[in-house]
């Protein structure tokens, strides 16, 4: 094997990596603090497996994820398989199944790696850590706000502390549409035009229908701060469907506010590009200083609807990759050199003053040295912890 065939072995997939010192530890340590957090506030977590069958799997809102998943055929049972693409499907499969009879509202937290079939041009990764919640068995506006808060709850815990929230509406514009009878290619423009922010686009898509194109327009201008989207969206005569949304967003908007009052908040109510399995309320959380998405969640229809099996569920996840990045590092821990000679439990009563120990493993002419080679900031000399 030459040096070039070394090298070859550390290339991986397109959007594959491993995750190296500090790195690694960074990620791990933050995981936990949101795990922790979930249980602070009641929510027991649950380890589903890596890969299930994929009518398991891409049942009810897995659907939304079919073309995303890794299939493979398992060799005991001859039946196809899926790799998991998303954690919150496998949360409602326990919850709707194992935890049936459990009392409701059912709360529940996980962390796990994913894996996709393709990146996208804003989060080319392919496997990536999830971390959050599902609120299962309740419908209420409150619950839309719990998931909301505990998501900002964790993200301050890791160490992101400027954080916003852009609250949406995914079912709105169809809520609208049906509302106004309109016809599926009409609604399928108006959504590209709303889509692109584009209100000759709407006028077109709707011909002489000005009142209806009115009223997307009314939508479409009701986006930004919460403050002004709200009342804007309270003023428009939306279908009674759409009404009651638009209250339900009104009512969660307010609880937010009561309990977060310098929360930033915008308001998107025609939003719906990666909510397409979302039934209500749903939500971003980003860092203000980089804008991107740490968080994404809201209601959806746990379990499997097409067998009858489902219930009104909301919940989130941490995208681990984008927290660590808005995040401040942690403070590493000072590593400790110690030369041969010192016995396996003398190092305990360093390790409580909060070092790391390196204990050296053969023989070194000269222990400072020794220690700087293995990135170590203390060597123990004497008793003493000298910095180097």
């Amino acid at each position: 094997m030459t040096a070039n065939d070394n090298d070859h072995r550390g290339l991986l997939p397109a959007g594959l990596g491993d995750l190296l010192p500090p790195d690694a530890a960074r990620e791990a340590q933050a995981i936990g603090t949101a795990i922790e957090r979930f249980a602070a506030w009641g929510y027991e977590r649950v380890k589903p497996p890596l890969v299930e069958f994929e009518e398991s799997l891409l049942g009810g809102p897995g659907a939304a994820l079919a073309s995303q998943t890794f299939r493979l055929m398992d060799p005991v049972s001859q039946r196809m398989m899926g790799v998991r693409p998303d954690m919150t499907v496998q949360v409602a499969r326990i919850a709707v199944t194992r935890l049936k009879h459990e009392p409701r509202p059912l709360r529940l937290s996980y962390g796990g790696n994913v894996i996709r079939v393709r990146g996208s041009a804003l989060k080319p990764e392919r496997q990536f850590a999830q971390v959050g919640t599902e609120l299962i068995g309740v419908d209420s506006a409150e619950a839309d706000a719990e998931a909301v808060l505990l998501a900002i709850d964790a993200l301050r815990a890791i160490g992101v502390a400027e954080l916003s929230v852009d609250l949406n509406l995914p079912t709105l514009v169809a809520a609208v549409g049906g509302g106004l009878k309109l016809g599926g290619d009409a609604l399928r423009r108006v959504r590209r035009a709303l889509d692109r922010k584009d209100e000759s686009g709407i006028a077109k898509a709707l011909g002489d229908n000005a009142k209806a194109a009115a009223l997307f327009v009314g939508l479409l201008r009701a986006a930004g701060a919460a403050e002004q989207g709200i009342p804007a969206l309270a003023a428009l005569a939306l279908p009674q469907a759409a009404a009651a949304e638009a209250a339900r967003l009104a009512e969660v908007v307010a609880l937010l506010r009561a309990a977060d009052p310098d929360l930033p908040m915008t308001i998107d109510p025609v939003d719906y590009r990666g909510l397409e399995y979302q039934t209500g309320v749903s939500f971003a959380a980003f860092a203000l200083a980089g804008r991107q998405e740490l968080a994404r969640g809201g209601r959806y229809s746990a379990g499997y609807p097409e067998d009858g099996v489902s219930e009104s569920a909301t919940g989130f996840t941490l995208y681990m990759d984008a927290v660590l990045a808005a995040s401040q590092p942690m403070a590493e821990r000072p590593r400790l050199f110690l030369p041969l000679g010192i016995g396996w439990p003398d190092g305990s009563r360093w390790q409580a003053k909060g070092y790391a120990l390196v204990r050296a493993v053969s023989p070194a002419d000269d222990p400072r040295r020794e220690a700087r080679r293995l990135r170590c900031s203390h060597v123990l000399i004497d008793g003493d912890a000298v910095p180097l």
